[in-house]
């Protein structure tokens, strides 16, 4: 999720815990803590750009570095809030603060590996963009409402409105699972892969990608609450057998990034239809029907033993913005 949407969750799970003269320093200690966990973003090695992506809602968003990322967090701000309760009570809100990150980071997409060092595996369960202004706006009013009233029992309706809200992601993503069998049965494809996903800001138009026969399907469906679906066919592209196509430079630099991508993007490369040498994350584009890929990797095979550069593609021409408000608006 993004940072304030972080914090505000944050907030209101802090605040729940404490009196009411405790509210304001609480709503602080929970922005902090829980946006605290995103600061892996400014982790990086500029010989190796992969690793700022591979380390992201890495090790910081895990269960187990919940307890340190909290003394983090309760040791920078017990100076300013030193003389309004004990570290202990500091401590125990940033610790509900900072369990929020990695928590609520799963409810999007791309993934957190929340079994760090334990298990390697990114749990995402895709049913809210990482920017979504009703779910956040929501919140905010709750959060501005309990410091008003002077009133923490208010910030347990920021959980009940969680709850409600990824419960009709739920329902959604449901719809979109079954529309997406259609789709593959229509056009006598054998799934073998499938990735269901809001687009960005909002629920009603979802993303669907599947593979079938070495190939990823795109298409978009907009999910009205008072009509039937509607779908947007999209693009297809082959997906990329970069074992085979680089078999030759098996062992070298170039290759293990092109597996260390591979393995971050689940298997969904593709090679970019407008960028000369640059692998994709299929999962990912601009418009759910679209296969430009958002970001990749550029690969030089003149250049085997130098880390591949990643790029990102998001350009949002004024084209791309009304196929996107048209798919959205229904249209």
């Amino acid at each position: 999720m993004d940072p304030v949407t972080h914090g505000l969750i944050g907030a209101s799970t802090s605040q729940s815990f404490v009196s009411n003269e405790q509210l304001r320093p609480a709503a602080i200690i929970g922005i902090v803590s829980a946006m605290l966990a995103d600061l892996d973003v400014f982790i990086f090695d500029s010989a190796d750009p992969l690793l700022n992506i591979e380390l992201h809602r890495q090790f910081s968003h895990s269960f187990i570095f919940i307890p340190v990322g909290a003394l983090i967090a309760s040791g920078l701000l017990w100076y300013f809030f030193r003389n309004k309760m004990s570290f202990r009570k500091i401590y125990g809100l940033s610790f509900l603060g900072y369990a929020t990150a990695g928590i609520t980071d799963t409810f999007t997409s791309y993934g957190t590996k929340l079994f760090w060092p334990f298990s390697e595996s990114r749990f995402s369960w895709d049913l809210i963009s990482v920017f979504d202004p009703l779910f956040s706006l929501v919140i905010l009013v709750i959060v501005i409402l309990a410091l008003y009233k002077k009133n923490p029992k208010i910030c347990w309706f920021a959980w009940g409105w969680i709850v409600l809200y990824l419960s009709f992601a739920v329902i959604q993503q449901h719809r979109g699972t079954s529309v997406a069998k259609i789709i593959a049965q229509k056009q006598n494809h054998q799934m073998k892969k499938l990735v269901v996903k809001p687009t960005l800001g909002n629920q009603l138009l979802w993303s669907i990608r599947y593979e079938a026969q070495d190939t990823l399907y795109a298409n978009g469906v907009h999910l009205s609450l008072f009509n039937d679906p509607k779908v947007y066919q999209g693009e297809a592209a082959p997906l990329l057998n970069w074992q085979q196509k680089y078999e030759q430079l098996n062992g070298t630099t170039l290759y293990n990034d092109i597996k260390r991508f591979d393995n971050l993007s689940e298997g969904y490369l593709i090679e970019h239809p407008d960028k000369s040498n640059v692998i994709g994350d299929g999962r990912y584009a601009m418009l759910p029907t679209a296969m430009s890929p958002l970001w990749g990797i550029k690969v030089d095979t003149t250049k085997p033993h130098k880390h591949l550069p990643f790029k990102t593609f998001r350009d949002a021409t004024p084209a791309v913005r009304n196929t996107y408000l048209d798919m959205l608006l229904r249209q």
